[in-house]
């Protein structure tokens, strides 16, 4: 009796395991205790890309750079190198690419600058580190990195930030380094869309104060919100959500995670989104996963979306995708969000979620090879 007892128990346990929203996986697409590996996630965004919007050379542009980045760091991983270190690699690669908003394809602020942000985070120690708000910094991730391991700090800003860099010897550069001019146009088409709502208000009807004026004013802030949901999510891959990031799992079993951005196109007043704060856009812990983020940040950090996915796998024990579909899908979606992540649990299984219409997407499959994916199911 007692045998049987033991049995049950243990089928009970694979199959609630197991258990999917949907039905279930099967059984040998699951990592396990005794069957770890190593594995590794990128993205470059997410965002309305739709089918058709990218010429067929623009589309083997990104998709050339998302797979030359996901072998960068698994190379690294094969090589013996530690999960930091691949996600490290991985997105200094998409950093240095203008096709990305990130590093030299970082997106122009209001005032015409680029402002870049990054972090990263160690899942074995839950040794975090984060950068904000910088314009000289070549790689931003490589700098989050060094206040994560040269300092007592998690998160430095602006200049301090860069003072800290030339401390320790991180590469800067003049900012003329980070203009391309696709940012620079998607920055000229929004400032004219504010100016010519502007002139529409001041155009109004003097008569119709009032209860007119105030109802003209709501109408005209839905405006603006659209005009600039409209921009931001342009078929144009340019304008997309295009924050990179990386997730890591190494031959000892450390995870690690790391995000890099250039943030949204005409942020203004020192704006600074998910990418550099830790639990929203990045998160990192052996116990349960690593999880990278992309989208509209101020939604991520109200939900602090990567730390609750880990959450909804320490608390109740869900499958990686289904926390990350929860969030993702249920949560974010419903709070009016939009965007996506990247995560991996202890034993190399991924999860990938977004609700937008596309994410630039890559990672390595169970038989070592690249897969990289842009537009959604």
């Amino acid at each position: 009796m007692k045998h049987i007892l033991s049995f049950v128990l243990i089928v009970s346990f694979v199959v609630s395991g197991l258990a999917q929203k949907g039905g279930f996986v099967e059984m040998k697409q699951l990592q396990g205790p005794q069957n770890p590996r190593l594995g590794f996630i990128i993205h470059g965004g997410a965002g309305v890309i739709r089918k058709g919007s990218l010429s067929p050379e623009r589309e083997k542009e990104y998709r050339d750079k998302l797979e030359e980045a996901v072998l960068a760091g698994y190379k690294a991983l094969q090589a013996g190198k530690s999960s930091l270190d691949a996600v490290e690699v991985a997105i200094k690669i998409l950093e240095d690419s203008p096709l990305f908003n990130a590093g030299k394809g970082a997106v122009f602020t209001n005032d015409g600058k680029n402002e870049l942000d990054a972090s990263i985070m160690d899942g074995k120690t839950q040794a975090a580190g984060a950068v904000a708000g910088v314009h000289r910094v070549k790689n931003p991730i490589t700098l989050a990195r060094a206040v994560m391991e040269k300092s007592e700090h998690v998160m430095m800003i602006g200049e301090g930030a860069e003072k800290f860099a030339a401390e320790q010897k991180i590469e800067l550069v003049d900012p003329k380094y980070f203009f391309t001019q696709p940012r620079w146009d998607a920055l000229q088409r929004i400032l004219k869309q504010e100016k010519e709502t502007e002139e529409k208000k001041r155009q109004g009807d003097a008569e119709k104060q009032g209860h007119w004026e105030k109802r003209q004013e709501t109408r005209d802030r839905r405006q603006e919100t659209n005009t600039r949901s409209e921009i931001l999510h342009s078929e144009e891959p340019e304008n997309k959500f295009g924050t990179v990031g990386a997730v890591a799992l190494d031959k000892d079993g450390n995870l690690a995670a790391g995000t890099s951005t250039g943030g949204m196109t005409n942020k203004k007043f020192g704006r600074v989104g998910d990418a550099p704060i830790i639990g929203a856009g990045t998160y990192a812990n052996n116990n349960t996963c690593a999880v990278s983020a992309t989208g509209w940040g101020e939604f991520f950090i109200r939900l602090s979306v990567a730390r609750d996915i880990a959450s909804l796998m320490e608390y109740r024990a869900l499958p990686i995708q289904q926390a990350a579909d929860l969030v993702i899908k249920q949560k974010l979606q419903n709070l009016g969000g939009d965007g996506g992540v990247i995560a991996m649990d202890k034993f190399g299984n991924i999860g990938i979620s977004f609700n937008s219409e596309g994410m630039y997407r890559a990672y390595i499959n169970a038989e070592g090879k690249p897969v990289v994916e842009i537009y959604g199911k």
